[in-house]
């Protein structure tokens, strides 16, 4: 395949002079629906991984809308891999692909040894890593991220911003979909929920980050300020409404649940975020089992949390150096929840 012009790195990689995590932008930004990229079922394949919040996010849309038979999946394996494990020269690591039944796949420092259950092999290129599929686009950025939203007829990438894909998905396949009247971005709330992606993105999904990747201590301590003030903004607004944007579930929900689901099991203790669990929250607690069991459980369906956590401890090895994977955690975000009791309305 071909070789794309940027030099291959990692999430890890993006610091800044003062030891600040600073994440970079995605390279492929069209859309479905702009001319060449025509909504059309069976053409479009999505590729993610349970464990990546920003492409968990897009599979929830997808089982929300009931696009399962309109646009298909590949789940990579969640421990990342030498992704050219021939070249002595090349020690990027990143997704890979197995197929169910092949044999565990061990860290990159060689400890521990992790299966493949839930894995899903890429059918469209016979890709054995994400990098193959983005080398194959022409890719000049070196950043093998998922989410990668994938056209078929063209053989390229259209695009890897997971807030533009989960529009994509909400809106461009509604003559595909099992529920197309259901609108995460409806036009009535739409100026909520800009407002609320805001400060949410840069304090809450990108602050867990910004907490876990830094590399000096004052960087650090504004993330974690930010972060828990931001926790303690959504707690105050959630005691007065059931969504983070309003009476009805969105894109704004989504996004937010994907880091919350992770902040217990994952967050606190790898990415030191340990002023407060999210179930010591009172109306974060219920507000997380309430997107969980939303639209029938459209949005829990998602999650694979054995995934989700062998990836984080086993993929960084600056971080966790012996891949040990926490046993602890009980799924309090399962139980049932009062919000429908307390504000009406909202997501069956």
């Amino acid at each position: 395949m071909a070789t794309g012009g940027g030099a291959p790195r990692t999430a890890v990689d993006e610091t800044s002079r003062d030891g600040a995590f600073v994440r970079t932008a995605a390279g492929f930004r069209s859309s479905v629906g702009d001319p060449g990229f025509e909504p059309a079922a069976g053409r479009y394949h999505l590729y993610i991984s349970y464990a990546c919040p920003w492409a968990n996010r897009c599979l929830a849309v997808i089982y929300l809308k009931g696009l399962e038979d309109a646009v298909g999946v590949s789940v990579v394996h969640p421990t990342w891999q030498r992704t050219r494990p021939g070249d002595a020269g090349d020690a990027h690591t990143g997704w890979a692909f197995r197929a169910p039944g092949d044999p565990p796949i061990s860290s990159s420092t060689g400890h521990g040894s992790f299966e493949c259950d839930g894995c899903v092999p890429d059918p469209v290129l016979g890709a054995k890593f994400v990098r193959d599929i983005y080398e194959q686009a022409g890719d000049t950025t070196g950043k093998y991220s998922v989410p990668v939203l994938y056209d078929k007829q063209r053989r390229t990438i259209v695009n890897n911003e997971s807030s533009e894909i989960m529009r994509q998905l909400n809106s461009a396949f509604n003559a595909f979909a099992k529920r197309p009247d259901l609108d995460l971005y409806p036009p009535h709330l739409r100026a909520d929920i800009d407002a609320a992606n805001e400060w949410i993105y840069p304090s809450i999904n990108n602050g867990v980050y910004r907490c876990g990747f830094a590399q000096k201590q004052e960087p650090y301590e504004v993330a974690f300020k930010e972060l828990f003030a931001a926790l303690d903004r959504c707690e105050e607004v959630l005691s007065r409404q059931r969504y983070i944007a309003g009476p009805a579930l969105t894109e704004a929900d989504v996004r937010l649940y994907m880091t919350l689901i992770r902040f217990d099991p994952v967050y606190v203790v790898y990415f030191k975020t340990n002023a407060r669990f999210i179930r010591d929250y009172p109306n974060l607690r219920g507000y997380v089992r309430d997107v969980h069991s939303a639209h029938g459980g459209a949005v829990g369906r998602s999650i694979n949390m054995r995934h989700i956590k062998v990836h984080y401890f086993s993929s960084h090895p600056a971080l966790n150096p012996y891949a040990i994977v926490p046993v602890g955690g009980e799924a309090w975000w399962e139980e049932p929840h009062d919000r429908a009791a307390r504000f009406g309305g909202g997501a069956a």
